[in-house]
């Protein structure tokens, strides 16, 4: 494997004017997510090595995106022959979409126990492989798996607040493309700050910051609850043969280029599930909010803004719910170290 400063060359060898140089490892890649948030990394330019990890089908999937026009070299791995320590060696950032998918009727914590116990191994190797790159988690239930991401670890000596982040891109692509259909716009032109959580009553939209502070009661009420629940939209509407994959895939990138950008020094601030001090008071050790990153993961967490009283009330609901998610992770570590 390459060094970092090796990688640099060799990307300068495929374009003398390449500004940076990236491994990306995408952990669960020929998954309903995996696949196409491959496709589109394939296509991110600051990515030079796009490293894809799997149980099984990862070879024939980097080697069809591996046909893609872009200037990354992609690889697959499988677990034989330490396939992840492979996949993951000198990463500088680790998106982790793996795990079982939602089926009709089913919360994210019904999913958890499947998940809670992928997410903990992978976040183990990341550990033991990589424990400065960037973690961008994916998995659901988000606000479980983050607080079991930082109890791996922690146990490991490793964690850093700064480079572990909860992916809740998807509900403000949402927020975008919903207020948009609501007010008749473009959804290019609907920015919708969203903080809290990744789950039902945790995702708030704060649509009194956005362009359209006063739409009708009856509006706002079918929005904010379109906002929260559109996964099950989506669940309904695959009849139970899926999830939200594909906008899910499109978030993801999204995230994981602005986490890119941030490595390269540049300014760009996104909402994500990060240990946070704005209620940590109250025993939330994470929330989500805008958070500016830079080259080193979090460089400044802001605080929820200006919020109205329907918003205060979404906050308070949002608070209880998350208490309990954020502990159910903690204690499947501790019970299931």
């Amino acid at each position: 494997m390459l060094s970092r400063t090796a990688r640099f060359s060799a990307t300068r060898a495929f374009s003398s004017s390449a500004a940076s140089a990236y491994k990306v490892a995408v952990l669960g890649a020929a998954g309903g997510i995996g696949q196409p948030l491959s496709l589109l990394l394939k296509e991110n330019t600051d990515v030079t090595e796009l490293s894809l990890y799997d149980l099984r089908g990862t070879p024939g999937v980097a080697a069809d995106i591996s046909h893609v026009n872009t200037k990354s070299v992609v690889k697959g791995y499988t677990p034989e022959q330490g396939g992840i320590d492979a996949a993951l060696e000198n990463a500088d950032v680790v998106v982790i979409p793996a795990g079982v998918p939602r089926k009709p009727g089913m919360t994210r914590d019904d999913l958890f126990n499947t998940n809670a116990s992928i997410v903990r191994d992978l976040a183990k190797a990341v550990g033991k492989n990589c424990p400065k790159a960037l973690v961008a988690i994916i998995a659901n239930p988000v606000n479980s798996t983050v607080p079991i991401v930082a109890e791996v670890f922690k146990n490991q000596g490793v964690y850093d607040p700064k480079r572990v982040f909860g992916v809740t891109t998807l509900d403000v692509v949402r927020a975008s493309r919903f207020l948009a259909e609501v007010a008749g716009t473009n959804p290019a032109d609907e920015k919708v700050t969203v903080v809290g959580g990744h789950s039902g009553h945790t995702i708030v939209p704060l649509l009194s910051q956005s362009n359209h502070p006063d739409l009708s009661a009856d509006k706002y009420e079918a929005l904010v609850h379109r906002i929260q629940f559109g996964g099950d939209e989506v669940v309904k509407a695959k009849d139970g043969a899926g999830s939200a994959t594909l906008s899910m895939a499109f978030a993801g990138a999204r995230f994981t280029s602005s986490l890119l950008k941030g490595l390269k020094g540049e300014k760009v601030t996104e909402p994500t599930f990060v240990e946070s001090p704005l209620f940590k008071d109250e025993g939330i050790a994470f929330w989500s909010s805008p958070v500016t990153l830079g080259p080193n993961g979090v460089e400044k967490i802001h605080d929820n803004g200006k919020l109205s009283a329907k918003e205060e009330e979404l906050i308070a609901t949002a608070k209880a719910d998350l208490v309990k998610n954020i502990k159910k992770g903690v204690d499947f570590v501790a019970q299931n170290p």
